[in-house]
């Protein structure tokens, strides 16, 4: 039996010819900005509601266990999280301007999505330990 016989990886081999596969193909893609260091901290902050970048940039060093977001970093992010059309930005006309950051209906989803998968992990986090103890002990002289 080759393994696209199987019904469910024939319906997943559709699924990315329909939606893509490639690298910059959403589901790729979304995926891969999720799981770097920083975008879904940025997410579930923004998640609280509208925010400045000077104190998004504080909130997220207050929270991460990693260093403190660069000003480079935390912009080039933000630009890709609008870009995606997760993020919207807007900017007053006082002088100077003030740039503010928001989820957009499309980003809320995502936040939804997100702050799911986190309270499955965090449910399941006791579960997680064991069994990475029991792999370490198991594979201590691999």
């Amino acid at each position: 039996m080759e393994p696209l016989d199987l019904p469910g990886l024939r319906a997943l081999a559709n699924e990315m010819a329909r939606y893509g596969h490639e690298r910059e193909a959403p589901a790729r893609a979304v995926m891969a900005m999720l799981g770097d260091r920083w975008t879904t901290l940025i997410l579930l902050v923004l998640g609280e509601g509208e925010m400045r970048h000077a104190d998004l940039k504080r909130v997220i060093a207050q929270l991460s266990s990693e260093q403190a977001i660069s000003q480079r970093v935390l912009t080039l992010k933000l630009r890709a999280l609008e870009r995606d059309g997760f993020v919207l930005r807007s900017v007053s006309a006082d002088v100077p301007p003030k740039v503010a950051y928001r989820l957009s209906g499309l980003g809320e989803g995502l936040f939804a999505g997100a702050r799911g998968m986190i309270d499955w992990i965090n449910a399941r986090s006791e579960a997680i330990h064991a069994a990475r103890e029991r792999y370490d002990r198991e594979h201590a002289g691999d």
